[in-house]
This record gives structure tokens, sequence and C-alpha cells, in this order.
């Protein structure tokens, strides 16, 4: 642990990145686990693909950026903060996972998915980033919030997978897989 802690300080941008790139990929392994079907590593290799050119990045570069702009652990700077947040960056972020999703999958509409499950998904994520983003902006230091991002991101990630395999964003599609333990693809909203 201490070498990773070593590591993160001296590199913390590579490190930060390929943290969240095999966090992201884990999620999509474990959400096809989840669904029972057979292993798709293409698929995981173009959730990584997303989580690597654009998540990770995005993730190191917003944290750092907010933390410039509101400096400090004080309660209104992690509140300023945690609102940013969920109103600037959390839109940004679903909004490119389901685009670049589409985008490496060749769908025709690669806004598909944006159309269909993004308000679905952006209000599921204000039931679960609040409360990371705050436990991030008030306890975490600054080199290591991307990997703490990513490592909660983890069960983000699996969320986000399966919703943009077969659920429809929201954390009633995901419960019910979990609950009957099968995938819900017949339940999928029909493309347009």
């Amino acid at each position: 642990m201490a070498l990773l802690g070593r590591l993160a300080r001296r590199a913390p941008w590579p490190c930060n990145v390929l943290l969240y790139g095999a966090l992201f990929a884990a999620g999509d392994a474990a959400q096809q686990r989840l669904r029972g079907g057979p292993a798709d590593w293409g698929q995981t290799r173009r959730v990584a693909l997303v989580a690597l050119a654009f998540h990770g990045n995005f993730s190191y570069a917003w944290l750092r950026a907010l933390e410039r702009l509101l400096p400090g652990r004080a309660p209104p700077a992690v509140l300023a903060k945690v609102l940013c947040d969920q109103l600037v960056g959390a839109p940004v972020a679903v909004l490119a996972f389901y685009t670049g999703m589409s985008i490496l999958q060749g769908k025709e509409d690669i806004f598909l998915d944006c159309r269909q499950k993004f308000w679905n998904t952006y209000k599921t994520g204000l039931m679960y980033w609040p409360f990371v983003q705050l436990s991030n902006f008030s306890l975490i230091p600054v080199y290591l919030r991307t990997a703490y991002t990513g490592l909660c991101g983890f069960i983000w990630a699996t969320f986000l997978c399966f919703s943009q395999q077969s659920g429809d964003g929201t954390a009633k599609s995901a419960f019910r897989l979990l609950w009957e333990g099968k995938d819900n693809t017949d339940e999928k909203a029909p493309e347009k």
C-alpha cells in the first residue's frame, strides 16, 4: 500500500487514470457475471477504452479544477464542490459514457442511449454520487481523489455498464436483476 501511495504521489495522473480504467473494466465484467451470460471481453475492452480515454482523464482534471476554484475542506467549499460536480461534472460523464460506448459499438445513432437513458441515469447518480463526493472532498487528499472516485466508481461502473447493455438507467432495473437473477433485456426500451 505504501508503494502505491508513493507511486500515486510521484505520478498521480497516470496512476489515477489507469486505476479508473481498470475499475470500470472490472465493473463491466461484474455486471456481465451478474447477468449470467457469457463473458464479452470485447465489451469490457470498449468500457476500459472509454474510461481510459475520457473518464479517468476527465475526473483527474475536473477534481483538480474544482480544488483550485473552491479550495479547502471547510463545509461551504465542500458543499460548493459537490454541487458543481453534480450539476456540471456528472452530466458530462454520463453523456460521454453513453456516447463513447455507442461510437465504439458502431451504433448508427450514437445519441440513442443518451436520449433514452440519460435522465434516469442522472437521477440514479444523484442517489449515490453526492455522498461519495462529500466524503471525497472532505476526507481524501487531493492527489488520491481520482483514485477514490474510481474505487467508488466500481459500483457505479457496474450499474452504468448494465444500463448501457440492458437496463433503462434506473436503480429499479438494476435491483430487479439482482433480486430476480436474470437479465432484463426483454424490458429494454425499443430502439427508434
